[in-house]
């Protein structure tokens, strides 16, 4: 059986407001050609029941015990197939119907990563302005310690070729994998794609999780790798 040309990792914790529709969306949009890996990170309302109601014969449930978004996205690349890997959060902010077109630049530019920027389209950035600026300085912390000039660090699409993703040492649990991800690609000298994505920014009312104690541990885990020594972001 010839491999998918997407994996879709798909973590998921008490998202049952919104499980349903998303699911709808990604297999409306990208169906066709992909997988999608579903890891339950310990929910504790319906949402692993409706993950195994509706997932295809050729997707996969997992389910574990919370230990964090990094583990459970974690957890699903292990298992992807697909010749490039995307992560897509189980809440409305982002459009998966924008996937097929980030997939078909990074096929036919034969890139390594690409990212979906938010910045690079004029719309509504944020609900609370301080995860705006967050995002913002994070972006600019980020390319002022690794030589880079992303747009859009902190975006939840990041679409990377599976065989270089396998050979990644990740390690982080919590939303720190997501600089994590971001440093080895830079420090293994991977050039990073954007593409402009669409979002629509939920509150914390809403149900979003990241604060600013995540921030802090992000700008961490930018300065303590950015001394390691390259041999240190290749899987042994």
């Amino acid at each position: 059986m010839n491999s998918p040309r997407l994996s879709i990792v798909v973590p998921v914790y008490n998202e049952e407001r919104t499980l349903r529709e998303i699911i709808a969306r990604v297999l409306k949009a990208c169906g066709e050609f992909s997988e999608v890996i579903f890891v339950d990170d310990g929910s504790s309302d319906a949402s692993l029941g409706i993950l195994k109601e509706l997932a295809r014969p050729q997707d996969t449930v997992l389910t574990k015990q919370n230990g964090g978004k990094g583990s459970a996205v974690r957890k699903g690349y292990e298992v992807t197939k697909g010749k490039y890997v995307i992560v897509q959060d189980a809440d409305l902010e982002y459009s998966p119907e924008e996937i097929p077109a980030l997939l078909a630049y990074a096929e036919q530019n034969g890139v390594q990563a690409l990212f979906g920027s938010r910045r690079l389209k004029r719309q509504k950035q944020f609900v609370h302005i301080g995860h705006f600026i967050g995002g913002t300085l994070l972006t600019h912390i980020c390319n002022l310690l690794y030589g880079s000039r992303l747009t859009d660090q902190p975006t939840c699409y990041k679409m990377v070729r599976g065989d270089l993703l396998k050979t990644l040492p990740l390690r982080e649990s919590d939303f720190r994998f997501d600089p994590e991800l971001t440093v080895m690609l830079l420090r293994r000298r991977v050039h990073i794609h954007e593409q402009p994505i669409s979002y629509h920014p939920r509150s914390m009312e809403e149900g979003k999780k990241i604060n600013w104690r995540d921030w802090f541990k992000w700008v961490w885990v930018f300065v303590t790798l950015r001394f390691q020594p390259v041999s240190a972001f290749f899987k042994r």
